[in-house]
This record gives structure tokens, sequence and C-alpha cells, in this order.
């Protein structure tokens, strides 16, 4: 049960991944190098198993839920400051 849903978590990763891939076959509109796969694979890997280890160890169901919705919104956080820099730090190229 347990692998289970890590397995969940490494499919999800990689068919979100392989839907950018495709888009970019069909449009110029999606324009990612390796680098951005490796940097967006990671942090929704990171994130989806920082979770399952949150469901792991944490046995109060609100805690869970705070601590993974603290998760996913650092996760949006950073995803939107690589993709346009709204903070202007280091880490987007600004």
């Amino acid at each position: 049960m347990k692998n289970k849903r890590i397995i969940g978590i490494i499919l999800t990763v990689v068919i979100l991944l392989l839907i950018l891939f495709i888009a970019m076959q069909f449009t110029n509109e999606v324009n990612w190098s390796l680098t951005d796969f490796v940097i967006a694979g990671t942090l929704l890997l990171a994130t989806g198993l920082l979770c399952e280890l949150v469901i792991r160890k944490i046995k109060n169901t609100k805690y869970r839920i705070v601590i993974c919705t603290i998760l996913v919104i650092a996760l949006i956080i950073l995803w939107i400051e690589l993709a346009v820099g709204i903070f202007g730090s280091p880490i987007a190229g600004s």
C-alpha cells in the first residue's frame, strides 16, 4: 500500500512532464530545455515525496493537511518565481 503511493507519485510526475514534452512537439508556446525538465521533475517529486513522508509520520489529520498545504504553496511560489520572477530573486535570473 505504501509503495503504491510512491509509485503513483513518480508516475504522476512522469506523466506531467510527458504532457509538456508532447506539447513542445506541437507548439512553440512551450519551449523547455533539459534543465527545465530536470528542475520541474525535482520540484514535483520532492514535494510529492515530502507529502508522503508527512502522511506516514504525522498521525493527526489536521496537521497532515496543513503541512502538505504549506508544501504545495511553497512549490507554487517557487515555480512561479522560476517561471516569471515575480520577486526578482537571483534564482529567477533577474
